[in-house]
């Protein structure tokens, strides 16, 4: 059964052009089925800094002009959204994490030069001379999907193997990397086997909430916010690794939770710590659109 209504598109779309940016209005026309690519990169071109990065709170949370890993991060992740990941998009943000990246072959999650500018009083830059597997992984995944070539990549594929077999404890928005990655490393066996101890890891550590109706059962992780819970869809799209760790009940399940909390304005709550009031309406149109995407990969499965 679809899960995404003529009903649900309806409403969301009212709420992304009432609050979202030209980019998250470019992204929902593409979503739809209409709009440019074009005009989506054009948006997306809006956010990048003179030396390659990305900036001016592509990142909701990251603010100023000052380019961060993480920022990048998210840039690869609408270029891959929009089909627009390619070596032509991909070199110059390649070059730029070149320049960031630690001697142990990753990027750190983010740059000294976040402390400048507004930011969640609890973040801060992580020590540089090491590289972050939240960010690194995640890019590295992106960048292996869609067969981009740069010297950068064998570097950090080496640096997110490493650092996943010495995972010893984790926390669901690293997992979320580490699941992008594991999809698409060449070494099939090692990634199968580094899935199935991650799966059980996240079990095993209440890394997951599989009964959204009693939430207390469980509690969210160190640092996040009291209802900052992830679910099976969180981890797992229809495809992935990941999606072995659940059963067809609990994604089910997953799902259905996901698509009730649709809003009566038409958008998806966050659930993250706001640190300001502008926070949750900037953030709310990108949490719109992935769930969107989450229900529609899922759907499009059956």
């Amino acid at each position: 059964m679809a899960r995404i209504t003529d009903t649900m598109l309806e409403r969301s779309t009212e709420f992304i052009w009432l609050t979202g940016s030209v980019l998250e209005q470019r992204r929902m026309e593409l979503f739809l089925g209409g709009g440019s690519r074009d005009a989506a990169l054009a948006a997306l071109e809006a956010y990048r800094t003179a030396d390659g990065g990305f900036a001016f709170a592509l990142e909701t949370d990251v603010k100023g002009p000052n380019p961060q890993p993480l920022t990048a991060m998210t840039a690869l992740e609408i270029l891959a959204e929009i089909d627009a990941l390619d070596q032509k998009a991909a070199a110059p943000i390649c070059g730029w994490l070149t320049r960031h990246t630690a001697a142990d072959g990753g990027v750190p999650d983010l740059l000294p030069t976040v402390t400048a500018y507004p930011r969640p009083p609890w973040v801060e830059a992580p020590p540089q001379d090491r590289g972050g597997l939240l960010t690194t992984a995640r890019i590295t995944g992106l960048l292996l999907e869609h067969r981009i070539e740069h010297p950068w990549i064998a570097g950090a594929t080496a640096f997110c193997r490493k650092a996943i077999d010495e995972l010893e404890a984790t926390h669901p928005y690293e997992v979320y990397g580490v699941n992008l990655f594991l999809d698409h490393v060449p070494d099939r066996d090692w990634a199968i086997a580094a899935s199935r101890r991650i799966g059980q890891m996240v079990r095993d550590g209440a890394l997951v909430l599989l009964d959204p109706a009693n939430p207390d059962r469980i509690s969210p992780p160190p640092g996040y916010a009291v209802e900052e819970f992830a679910f099976a869809c969180d981890f797992a799209s229809p495809h992935s690794l990941a999606a072995a760790w659940f059963t067809a009940d609990e994604m089910r399940i997953a799902l259905d939770h996901l698509a009730s909390e649709q809003r009566e304005d038409g958008g998806w709550p966050i659930h993250y710590r706001r640190w300001h009031p502008a926070i949750e309406q900037q953030a709310r149109p990108g949490f719109t659109l992935a769930a969107l995407k989450t229900l529609r990969a899922w759907d499009q499965a059956v």
